[in-house]
């Protein structure tokens, strides 16, 4: 059963704006996330998702590459990813 993803305004005019080796690594995000689930990011060391803290706990960090992630959340009963950001690494709200 595949996975639903579903981005914020933020989320996709940061997207508009990134360099391309970047909406290169989103299209492969999105497809393990909608594939495989949020937790098969987890055994792919490159993207180093992590469970954040703080004003963001509740949701989860991936790389994109050093500087970029895409801040999301998880809604495991309706198999539901919800991207609030991908940001350049600036975890303030």
């Amino acid at each position: 059963m595949t996975w639903s993803v579903f981005e914020r305004k933020a989320a996709k005019k940061a997207l508009d704006k990134a360099p391309q080796e970047i909406r290169e690594k989103w299209t492969l995000w999105l497809e393990i996330v909608r594939h495989s689930g949020p937790r098969a990011l987890r055994d792919i060391p490159g993207f180093h998702d992590e469970a954040l803290k703080g004003q963001w706990a509740g949701h989860r960090a991936s790389r994109l590459n050093i500087r970029y992630r895409v801040i999301y959340e998880v809604d495991e009963t309706t198999r539901c990813v919800i991207v609030e950001d991908v940001t350049r690494h600036d975890y303030a709200k």
